[in-house]
């Protein structure tokens, strides 16, 4: 048992450090090396949500009913690292866009089959999800924590070394892959009365449910929130470079590890999930998380690396509570709230909500504002105003979910296991 939880800890810890990489870093590259504009950043960003729309999803289904899921992940990390790989060669935004996307095509299905690797496994031998998946997934944590280090320290933030890096682990966890517990289509020897049953698209069918769909809806909108800071989080603090008095601050030397604070801060609040969850029930938990980006944004408005460093680094820390209280305590939720037939369908459609439709509107939308609104006479971005923009959306989408999201939690419903 405990030989499998290390072998799972493993996987979660490639799996997130092949993101780290080059996730926070890449605005870096982007704007500092290559000197290419916002908007077609924003598209760029963009192409996790478009690969998040379908590809999840489908490899869900995929993994429902055809390959075992850990044959798949596999297959999708070696191409994904072969595309990563490939960015490092690529000088155009144009052809950069494509590579990416095709890249995003391949990564983003493993997040959500990771977790269904790892609850099938724990299951298999009997273990509580709730209790035994969080300390895993903290690895994973790590792993994005080591990541960002690494190419902070070695001095490769605006460096195309950074895409090596990933992918040369990301060829590791390929191969790593084939060593993990079978998860054996749990489909595969059922007939189909239907189409919809047998492309295994049943889990759609949670939208008939008021308060899944609802669900659904606001993770998509808290979704275009979730990866603003990823896209422009390290080039602002990066961007105090501009101003004197912070040109030599440890901030601007080392913004990629002040910003790796917000993942410390996720290993701390993964271990929390549990108890939050039992004590609070799912809106609660949804709502802190709502509450956690308004802090987020609204801090990084007000913070600099003077005297009001803190602010900063208070922002890194809510944002542990802002990120695990959203996925983990989400993808646990639609993990318990679903047949073990669709499990990874469903895991599947999460993702899509949030990652695609939800990361494809942040993105662009953000491109779009901070080009239009935010920049300055001099060139450089009015960052108070762009944070202060992104808390007050964060602000509006918390008040409206408390209103219309009508649940009542149980002790039994929201962590009830179905086998």
């Amino acid at each position: 048992m405990k030989n499998l939880k290390f072998r799972l800890i493993v996987m979660s810890f490639l799996q997130f450090f092949v993101w780290g990489a080059w996730l926070i870093t890449i605005a870096i590259y982007w704007f500092d090396t290559k000197q290419w504009d916002g908007a077609q950043f924003g598209a760029v960003f963009s192409t996790l949500g478009i690969s998040s729309l379908i590809m999840p999803t489908l490899m869900g289904i995929i993994a429902d009913r055809w390959v075992n899921a850990e044959k798949l992940y596999g297959l999708l990390h070696l191409l994904s690292g072969l595309c990563i790989f490939s960015l490092a060669f690529v000088n155009s935004p144009v052809v950069f866009f494509w590579v990416m996307l095709l890249a995003m095509f391949f990564y983003m299905p493993t997040i959500s089959l990771s977790n269904s690797i790892a609850y099938n496994a724990l299951k298999e031998v009997n273990l509580d999800i709730e209790k035994a998946f969080p300390p895993i997934r903290i690895w994973g944590t790590i792993g994005f924590i080591i990541a960002m280090w690494v190419v902070n320290l070695t001095g490769n933030k605006a460096t195309a070394v950074q895409f090596y890096i990933s992918a040369v682990l990301s060829f590791c966890l390929a191969i790593y892959s084939f060593t993990l517990p079978a998860c054996i289509p749990q489909r595969s020897k059922e007939k189909s009365s239907s189409i919809v049953q047998m492309l295994g698209l049943d889990a759609f069918k949670l939208f008939a449910n008021p308060k899944m769909a609802i669900f659904f809806i606001f993770s998509m909108f808290l979704g275009a929130a979730l990866q603003l800071t990823n896209m422009y989080g390290d080039t602002f603090l990066d961007d105090f470079k501009n101003i004197e008095q912070y040109a030599d601050s440890f901030v601007v030397r080392y913004s990629t590890i002040v910003m790796s604070i917000s993942q410390i801060s996720e290993t701390l609040f993964i271990l929390a999930i549990p108890f939050f969850l039992k004590r609070y029930g799912i809106k609660n938990v949804m709502l802190m998380s709502m509450i956690a980006w308004v802090l987020r944004f609204a801090l990084f408005g007000f913070g600099n690396p003077d005297d009001r460093l803190w602010m900063i680094i208070l922002s890194m820390v809510v944002y542990g509570m802002a990120f695990d209280f959203f996925n983990i305590s989400g993808s646990l939720f639609v993990e318990t709230s679903t047949d073990k037939k669709n499990r990874s369908s469903a895991q599947g459609l999460f993702m899509m909500m949030t990652n695609g439709f939800g990361a494809i509107f942040g993105s662009l939308a953000s491109g779009y504002i901070i080009d239009t609104y935010f920049i300055q006479a001099d060139g450089l971005k009015n960052w108070q105003g762009i944070w202060l923009t992104f808390s007050g959306y964060a602000l509006l989408i918390t008040i409206l979910f408390a209103l219309i999201f009508r649940y009542k939690h149980t002790t039994n419903d929201v962590l009830k296991i179905k086998h």
